[in-house]
């Protein structure tokens, strides 16, 4: 789904950036040029970012118990 119509970017391509490393907004506007217009995305782009990085880091904790 496109998130930034100005920008067209969409929800995959903010999951890859986290990914990536990307962690915050502003790592998103600097990188991809999220909400950088109009500022309509911020807040749905906002909540992808919170879900996806609370994935990865149940994901890192998950493999991390498994470990040990």
């Amino acid at each position: 789904m496109i998130v930034c119509i100005c920008n067209n970017i969409s929800d995959r391509e903010i999951r890859q950036a986290i990914d990536l490393g990307i962690t915050s907004m502003d790592e998103l506007r600097r990188d991809l040029g999220l909400a950088t217009c109009c500022g309509q995305c911020s807040s749905t782009a906002e909540e992808i970012l919170n879900e996806h990085v609370g994935r990865l880091n149940e994901t890192v904790l998950k493999r991390t118990s498994l470990t040990t």
